[in-house]
């Protein structure tokens, strides 16, 4: 079977997986580089299936990867979203507490933002929520101007679209599934679902699937990844009208997601939710799905049932509220108190990848790991989307460095 050749292959279609190619195709235009996606589309797992937010970075503890990349990739997303008409909207958000104790959070969550450099913040008292919200009850809130909501999608085909014409020897292949990794003499055969594709350099972002991709590599981890599902309702068109823009509650500290939360998608829709369940398939989006090889290789990773023992009633509430629309109806009125079971309806759900230690613990913030002539971007948690354009400023520069790139 005749090889294809290139000088960088990209594995992933998620948006890290293009913006990294984008980025390295700008600052090498001669170099022939190849994105290898196995779906039919790009974007078709955590990055179009994710609720579409332009995070701000308020939340992400200073100096880390996430605080920077979140903060300089929004700006630099929503630039790129201007330059090339992609569908965006910075409406902004609210960061809601409802009771004493999460007002000292929330406070801290303001210092933080401070801390990270974020623009256009206020705290906003019961009245001011109000204004803005007028069905959200709340006795103190952190507005967050500079978030809103995007087309994540769009910037993905967009930057597939972009990298083509930089170099139209480059290409972006869907349907393309890596199979095998074979080391060569300074180079790394592809054996894939559509033949052998060859490359000096490989940078793999496989989101779902980087641990496996990893181990294909010979890359030795101390992590693998875990799915969690989340679901998401959508207000119907009576209840349409008791959310305006993004409303969030204040994370509590000891669970690693956000909360459910409200927002208004870039068509119109307001999204609630998500919840997060363990998945008994990575790739997996209705409650049912189970997939024997993906079970087995979480329930068999230590990491995973100290997660499990760690937050067993967090698990047991939410794996409830995943199949209850009237217990997913009380959480989301902590927020919107008249909210009504007809104000509600089932939407669709996304899966996120969590990296989990062989301790239980969330790896939280974004890992990376070189090995001969690959780069893999291991874990790319939320914000990833948002970031990507800084995570790609990121490979592009460890690129340079450790394959020497002229």
């Amino acid at each position: 079977m005749e090889k294809q050749h290139f000088d960088i292959i990209v594995v992933g279609g998620g948006i890290v997986g293009l913006a990294s190619a984008y980025k390295l195709q700008l600052r090498f235009p001669t170099k022939k580089i190849a994105v290898l996606e196995k779906e039919k589309a790009l974007a078709d797992h955590q990055t179009g299936n994710n609720s579409g937010v332009i995070h701000s970075g308020i939340y992400y503890k200073p100096g880390s990867y996430k605080a920077k990349n979140c903060v300089e990739g929004r700006r630099e997303l929503v630039a790129f979203a201007k330059e090339h008409n992609i569908e965006h909207d910075v409406c902004g958000k609210l960061i809601v507490a409802v009771t004493p104790d999460e007002v000292e959070r929330l406070d801290g969550i303001y210092k933080r933002g401070l801390e990270n450099g974020i623009e256009d913040m206020s705290i906003l008292n019961a009245e001011e929520i109000k204004q803005i919200e007028p069905y959200c009850a709340g006795i103190k809130a952190i507005r967050v101007g500079c978030t809103g909501i995007i087309n994540f999608r769009g910037v993905t085909e967009k930057l597939g679209e972009l990298i083509v014409k930089l170099n139209p020897e480059s290409r972006v292949f869907t349907e393309t599934e890596v199979l095998e990794v074979v080391k060569g003499d300074g180079y790394s055969d592809l054996i894939t679902s559509k033949g052998i594709f060859s490359a000096t350099h490989l940078v793999f972002c496989g989101g779902l699937q980087s641990d496996r991709l990893a181990k294909k590599d010979r890359v030795s981890t101390d992590m693998q990844i875990v799915g969690f599902r989340g679901d998401y309702y959508i207000l119907t068109e009576k209840g349409h009208h008791k959310v305006k823009h993004l409303i969030y509650p204040v994370p509590n500290p000891q669970f690693p997601f956000l909360g459910v939360h409200f927002t208004r998608m870039y068509n119109g829709e307001i999204e609630c939710g998500p919840n997060a369940v363990f998945t008994f398939k990575r790739e997996g989006y209705g409650k049912t799905d189970f997939s024997f090889r993906d079970t087995w290789d979480a329930l068999t990773f230590p990491g995973t049932w100290k997660l499990f023992f760690k937050h067993t009633k967090f698990g047991i509430d939410e794996y409830r509220r995943a199949f209850s629309k009237r217990l997913f109806l009380k959480t989301l009125q902590r927020l919107i108190p008249s909210l009504e079971m007809d104000d509600i309806t089932p939407g669709r759900a996304g899966v996120r990848a969590m990296a989990l230690g062989e301790d239980g613990e969330m790896i939280d913030d974004f890992k990376f790991e070189f090995k001969d002539n690959s780069i893999h971007v291991l874990n790319a948690p939320s914000p990833a989307a948002t970031a990507a354009l800084a995570i790609g400023t990121e490979v592009c520069i460890q690129a340079e460095k450790y394959f020497n790139l002229k």
